[in-house]
């Protein structure tokens, strides 16, 4: 009984256990972070307004096509009226009052504006479009933040991982130190030396720690997630360089020319005629018979044709300014492409500089951890000073250190480079 209990409580823990040690031993990859990041930056949240106000101006545009309702009434003085000039016998021709009134309602409907509300609508969901892409680039922007904090994490992980190296190489050399002590071939002082720089391994540990927390804090509250010290970030393999750019600002250039297009052709929409249906009714003194003094009512109903044009006055510089504006767009465009490319150069100089330097890095290391073994032996012997034996080990651990900081440049340099041309 008493071993079914005992049984029954380690199941028990490790249930509770279980869901916090996976949370603990949680893992990252970068394309993970870019993908949260993403969808939880607060600009994300302009994309539904920006739908929301697309459909609300396009509906407001094609309320034009509804019948058009309005309503007039004035009344006015004037210092004559019309008059027949002479009397017909047996016939009383009343006279037109000064004072006159006229209360009336409109309603009129499009048969054809010339194409102005269909080209309008297609300009508005360009101008939507426009706003829609450059917030893609704002997010993809995101992605240069994410990768100067992610390389930071893994570079800091890997240097907690060689300060710890650094500290058992030194405890080595005063574990041999205590030996020599012990049998009176060396100074205790020596020994001082070493257990020094084995608390400023220590102090380094702390600062490095710290600037890990850091780094993780700031991922976590791009990513919305509650990053521990316990999280593991997958270290991502290298990437080839991209043949072409394919930036989402390209598209943007791309939607802005698009969109100087259809405003060319609401130029020209709004210069041609248009003709529609109307009904005008309502009350006057005098109302249509010009010869009654009486208030009465009216209606008169009919097609009408309306053609402006004084905007042919304009049309050609308005067409010169969109073209102009068009113009401009493509030079931003250009001068885009080029500082695109010219970073794009750096980066690859950059690439091929850390490859060449991670060819030497490897044998610097192997000559200065072989340098360092001997130094050992010697310090064992009383041949060299826990100094000399110090000033070793840290030149194993500056090799170490280059190498490992040119491998995580490298990968940097090359999620840069992909960003820079668009991955």
């Amino acid at each position: 009984m008493k071993a079914f209990i005992k049984l029954f409580s380690i199941a028990f823990l490790l249930i509770i256990i279980q869901p916090a040690f996976a949370q603990s031993n949680r893992t990252l990859t970068i394309e993970e972070c870019y993908q949260l990041a993403r969808q939880n930056y607060p600009l994300v949240k302009q994309r539904e307004l920006i739908t929301k106000s697309k459909a609300y101006s396009i509906q407001n545009i094609a309320n034009g096509f509804l019948p058009q309702i309005n309503f007039t009434g004035h009344a006015s003085y004037q210092s004559a009226v019309t008059k027949i000039p002479i009397k017909i016998p047996g016939m009383d021709v009343p006279e037109i009052s000064k004072d006159q009134y006229k209360v009336y309602g409109e309603v009129s409907q499009w048969l054809y504006d010339g194409g102005v509300i269909k080209e309008q609508k297609k300009l508005q969901e360009a101008n939507s479009t426009i706003d829609e892409q450059k917030l893609e680039v704002e997010l993809y922007n995101l992605k240069q933040t994410i990768n100067q904090l992610f390389f930071g994490i893994l570079l800091t992980n890997e240097q907690l991982v060689l300060n710890d190296l650094l500290k058992k190489n030194i405890e080595a050399g005063l574990r041999k130190m205590l030996g020599a002590i012990e049998y009176g071939t060396a100074l205790r002082s020596n020994a001082d030396v070493l257990k020094a720089e084995i608390l400023n391994a220590d102090q380094h540990a702390i600062e490095l720690r710290s600037s890990r927390n850091a780094y993780l804090k700031m991922l976590g509250l791009f990513i919305n997630q509650l990053l521990d010290e316990n999280v593991n970030l997958i270290r991502p393999e290298g990437k080839p360089s991209l043949p072409e750019i394919r930036r989402p600002e390209l598209l943007l250039f791309n939607t802005q020319q698009k969109a100087f297009d259809m405003q060319r052709r609401i130029v020209d929409a709004k210069n041609r005629p248009k003709i529609g249906l109307f009904f005008q009714g309502g009350a006057g003194r005098p109302a249509l018979n010009f010869l009654s003094n009486n208030f009465d009512p009216y209606y008169i109903g009919g097609i009408r044709l309306n053609w402006s044009l004084s905007g042919l006055y304009n049309s050609k510089n308005d067409k010169a300014l969109l073209d102009n504006n068009r113009k401009t767009i493509d030079i931003q465009k250009e001068i885009f492409l080029f500082n695109t490319n010219l970073s794009s150069e750096q980066e690859t100089e950059e690439i091929k500089k850390l490859d060449k330097l991670l060819v030497s890095d490897e044998d610097i290391v192997d000559l200065r951890s072989n340098v360092k073994k001997a130094a050992l032996a010697q310090l064992e012997n009383g041949v060299i000073t826990s100094n000399d034996y110090i000033r070793e080990v840290n030149a194993e651990d500056m090799a170490r250190q280059n190498k490992v900081l040119h491998e995580i440049q490298l990968l940097l340099a090359e999620y840069n480079q992909q960003i820079t041309a668009g991955d």
